[in-house]
């Protein structure tokens, strides 16, 4: 079944999604980021089908979510690696993590982070770039910026002010 692109709206939000959303998407970014660097590791732990492995892995290489590399020519074999976009990512995915710790993990956090630097364990947080506060989605305004315009599916079309939201 072909899903809808979102690729055409002006929101980063559906942009991504264009590239992640799929539900397979994010389990093999992290198995990429736990080591599982080869097809065959990848297919084993998720227990997908061949065809979608190969289908996801082709659409994240041509993101440039991933690279392909060579590891044995006969017969060719690929792993397959985070780029820096694809690290980028798993960022995103840790603090997914933390959120279905809190509200989906009836039995507590299957994985813990433990953070390098100051070895302790760790949730990871979306902080402000600025100020390095923590940001919340009741704490920040979102204003047009260099790439906003009208359109399906974007956040401009008749936005409603957040206050008004609020007082309702």
């Amino acid at each position: 079944m072909q899903r809808t692109s979102f690729a055409g709206m002006a929101c980063s939000i559906a942009r991504s999604l264009d590239v992640v959303g799929e539900p397979w998407t994010p389990l093999i970014i992290r198995d990429l980021w736990l080591g599982r660097n080869r097809f065959d590791e990848i297919q084993a732990n998720l227990d997908i089908s061949r065809k979608v492995l190969t289908q996801r892995l082709n659409a994240l290489v041509d993101a440039g979510v991933i690279v392909r590399k060579l590891y044995q020519k006969h017969p060719e074999r690929y792993q397959y690696v985070l780029t820096k976009k694809g690290t980028e990512l798993m960022d995103v995915l840790l603090a997914l993590m933390s959120w279905g710790d809190r509200w989906v993990s009836e039995e507590g956090a299957p994985m813990e982070l433990r953070h390098e630097a100051c070895g302790r364990k760790a949730l990871a947080k979306v902080t402000c770039s600025s100020c390095g506060e923590p940001i919340s989605a009741g704490h920040v305004r979102i204003l047009p910026g260099p790439g906003a315009r009208q359109g399906w599916g974007t956040p401009w079309e008749k936005l409603p002010s957040r206050k008004a939201k609020r007082a309702a």
